[in-house]
């Protein structure tokens, strides 16, 4: 197994990472020694990471086995009823506290990103890179935590939304609204426009998983 040399992270940063760029997916075992040699720490600060994974309920127990958890049903509506809320007001407070600087960035993230429409992987990469931005945008510590918690338990979700067809353009579509809202400092529109966009995707991600039913 190749081991992967970045020593500027700690080893719940690593195995978290692992996990959001797919890595590491649902249901995936995660074993202690292996992970060492992967990331080249010793298996204390794995041990510890895991645990603290767990509490999290990102990992689940499988017997005496750590996997990847994830979302049923119902914790997934459940995430999506609090992420909507919580990016709303990420949108509205960065109407009222974005610098221009920030709306500036914001709006090149839209424009650069429409090469990505084809790549589903990357755009949604992409896509977490434009929300991050909102929410540091909102200049509020508190919101930028709890946002940061609830896209962890994003990471349990083994598709992007914007793999659907069609689903790249129309997101990008959503995020210029978002942006153009932020930049005429209209701070409902801004609410909503967010809102909407997540509403979407939540609907998008239902409409993919009733697909796997046999």
């Amino acid at each position: 197994m190749n081991q992967l040399r970045t020593p500027n992270k700690d080893a719940y940063t690593l195995i978290l990472d692992a996990i959001d760029s797919g890595i590491y997916r649902p249901g995936d075992r995660l074993v202690e020694s292996e992970l060492a040699e992967r990331f080249g720490v010793s298996r204390t600060p794995i041990r510890e990471a895991l645990q603290r994974l767990e509490t999290q309920s990102l990992l689940a127990r499988d017997g005496r086995s750590l996997i990847v958890a994830s979302l049923d049903h119902n914790q997934m509506a459940e995430l999506y009823v609090v992420r909507t809320e919580l990016e709303g007001l990420a949108a509205r407070l960065a109407a009222r506290h974005a610098s221009e600087e920030e709306i500036q960035v914001l709006a090149d993230m839209v424009s650069e990103d429409r090469a990505l429409v084809s790549e589903p992987s990357a755009l949604a990469r992409a896509n977490r890179r434009f929300h991050r931005m909102i929410h540091l945008a909102s200049h509020n510590r508190f919101l930028v935590q709890q946002l940061d918690l609830v896209h962890r338990s994003m990471a349990l979700m083994a598709t992007t939304s914007l793999a659907a067809e069609g689903r790249g353009e129309i997101a990008l579509t959503e995020h210029q609204a978002i942006v153009d809202a932020i930049s005429r400092r209209d701070e409902d529109a801004a609410y909503q426009a967010l809102r909407d966009h997540i509403s979407v995707a939540f609907v998008t991600r239902l409409k993919l998983d009733s697909r796997k039913v046999d």
